[in-house]
C-alpha cells in the first residue's frame, strides 16, 4: 500500500483493493441492514401518530412531509462533510440524528405536541438520507461496469431490516404503553437504538474511508478544492443531459412512492385494517423496494440504465392503477404497493448509476448531495400534498396525482435517448 497526503490513509494497490471493495461492502451492508430496521420501525406508524397527536387525518401526510423534508435540509451540509472528510464522518453524523429524532418524536406524542414530533421526524429522516448516500459509497470502487450492480447489492441488503421493522411495529408499541409512550410511539424508541448500532459500526469499521481512497486513487492530490465543490455539481449537471435525467429519475421516482406510501396506511385504516394487516402490507412494499434490487442493478448493467428507466415508470404506472382502484380489496392495495416499490428500486438503482456515470469523478460527491437534496424536497411536497389529497379527493385520486408526475420523467428519457442515444452500460463520463 502507498500513502497520499491528502488522503491522510494508506492507498491500497491492485492487488489488495479487491479485498478492500469486500470489506467495505460488507460494513456496508451490515450498516444497511440496521438501518433499514430502524427506519422502517418507525415509518411503519408515523402518520397513524401524525393523525393521532393532531387530531386531524389531514395533517397524517404531514408526518411524511417532514421525514423528507429534514434529509432534504440536510443533504448539502452532509455532502459538504463528505466531501472534505469522506464517507464515514458523514453516514455517521446521519444516524446519529436519526437517534436524536427518534427521542424527540416520542417526546412529542407524550406531550401531545405536534409541533415538536414533526420537528422530531424530520432530524429521524436523517437516518434514512444515511442509508441513501451509503448506494454512493458502494459505487466509489466499483468499477464503471459493475457500478449499478455495487449500488443494488447495498440496496437490497436494506431488504432484512425493512421488511422486519414494520411487523416488530406492534410489539414496540405495546413494550411501551408501561411507560405512558403512545403505542404508535413505539418504534421510534427502539428505531434510536437500532440507528446507534448502526452509527458505532460504521464509525469503527467503515476504513479505508471509500470516497477518500477512490479520490486518491483517481489522481486526488491534482483536483482542486473548486473542482469538488457545489458549483462544480450545478455545472456537471447543467452539460449533461444524461445527469439531468437521472436526477429527474430518482426525484420523481421517489416522490410518487413516498406520496402514494405514506397515506396507504390511512387509506387501509377506512377500509377496516387493523395494525398487523397494516404492517404487512408495508413489508410487502419494502421487499418489493428492496429485495430484487440486485436484479434492477443487472439489468442496468447488461441492457443499459434507459431500459431500467422505462421499467421503473411501467412499474411505477402499474402500481398507482392497482393501488388507486383497490377500495376496500387489501390483497390488491397490496400488490400494488409491491410493485411501487418495484418501481422505486429500478429508478433509484438506473438513475443512481446514470448519475455516478455522467458526471467527472471529483464533483460527483457535490452531484450526489443535489441529487439527494432534490429527491427529498419533491418528496416531502409529495407527502405535504397526499394528505390534502387523501383528505378532499381520496386514495384514488392521490394515486392518478402519483401516476400523472411519471409523464416528464418518460418524456425525458425519450428525449435523451432519441438525441443521445442509449447510455453505455457504465462508462466514464464523457461530453454530451
Amino acid at each position: 500500500m502507498t500513502t497520499l497526503p491528502d488522503a491522510r490513509h494508506a492507498v491500497p494497490d491492485a492487488t489488495a483493493l479487491p479485498a478492500v471493495r469486500r470489506r467495505i461492502t460488507a460494513v456496508l451492508i451490515a450498516s444497511q441492514i440496521l438501518g433499514g430496521l430502524a427506519n422502517a420501525t418507525g415509518i411503519a406508524l408515523a402518520a397513524v401518530l401524525a393523525a393521532e397527536t393532531s387530531g386531524s387525518q389531514a395533517l397524517a401526510g404531514l408526518a411524511s412531509a417532514a421525514m423528507v423534508a429534514g434529509p432534504a435540509l440536510l443533504a448539502m451540509p452532509l455532502a459538504a462533510l463528505m466531501t472534505r472528510r469522506g464517507r464515514r464522518p458523514g453516514l455517521v453524523l446521519a444516524y446519529l440524528l436519526g437517534v436524536l429524532g427518534a427521542a424527540v418524536v416520542v417526546t412529542g406524542a407524550v406531550l401531545v405536541n405536534f409541533p415538536l414530533l414533526l420537528i422530531g421526524m424530520a432530524v429521524f429522516g436523517a437516518g434514512s438520507l444515511g442509508n441513501l448516500q451509503a448506494r454512493y459509497a458502494a459505487a466509489d470502487l466499483a468499477e464503471p461496469e459493475r457500478r449499478a450492480r455495487a449500488i443494488s447489492t447495498v440496496v437490497w441488503a436494506t431488504t432484512i431490516g425493512a421488511v422486519l421493522g414494520p411487523n416488530i411495529a406492534a410489539p414496540a408499541g405495546r413494550s411501551v404503553t408501561r411507560l405512558g409512550i403512545p403505542a404508535a410511539a413505539g418504534p421510534f424508541v427502539w428505531a434510536a437504538g437500532v440507528f446507534l448500532l448502526s452509527a458505532v459500526l460504521v464509525g469503527v469499521l467503515l476504513r479505508p474511508d471509500p470516497l477518500l481512497t477512490a479520490r486518491a486513487l483517481d489522481g486526488g492530490a491534482a483536483h482542486s478544492a473548486a473542482a469538488r465543490s457545489l458549483r462544480a455539481g450545478v455545472s456537471a449537471i447543467r452539460q449533461s443531459p444524461r445527469a439531468r435525467l437521472a436526477l429527474v429519475t430518482v426525484a420523481v421516482s421517489h416522490t410518487a412512492m413516498v406520496s402514494i406510501m405514506s397515506m396507504t396506511p390511512v387509506a387501509l385504516t377506512r377500509h377496516g385494517a387493523d395494525i398487523q394487516l397494516i404492517g404487512l402490507v408495508i413489508s410487502v412494499h419494502i421487499a418489493g423496494m428492496y429485495a430484487f434490487s440486485p436484479v434492477m442493478g443487472r439489468l442496468a448493467d447488461r441492457l443499459g440504465r434507459l431500459s431500467v428507466i422505462g421499467l421503473a415508470a411501467g412499474l411505477l404506472c402499474c402500481a398507482a392503477l392497482l393501488a388507486g382502484t383497490a377500495g376496500a380489496s387489501h390483497g390488491q392495495t397490496m400488490a400494488g404497493l409491491f410493485l411501487l416499490g418495484l418501481g422505486w428500486s429500478a429508478g433509484l438503482v438506473s438513475g443512481s448509476a446514470l448519475l455516478t456515470d455522467s458526471v467527472p469523478g471529483p464533483a460527483r460527491a457535490a452531484v450526489q448531495g443535489l441529487c439527494d437534496l432534490t429527491m427529498n424536497v419533491s418528496a416531502g411536497l409529495g407527502g405535504l400534498a397526499a394528505g390534502l389529497i387523501v383528505a378532499r379527493a381520496g386514495y384514488g385520486w392521490l394515486n392518478a396525482a402519483g401516476a400523472a408526475l411519471l409523464l416528464p420523467m418518460a418524456a425525458l428519457a425519450l428525449l435523451t435517448s432519441r438525441r443521445h442515444g442509449t447510455p453505455d452500460k457504465g462508462r466514464a463520463p464523457a461530453a454530451d
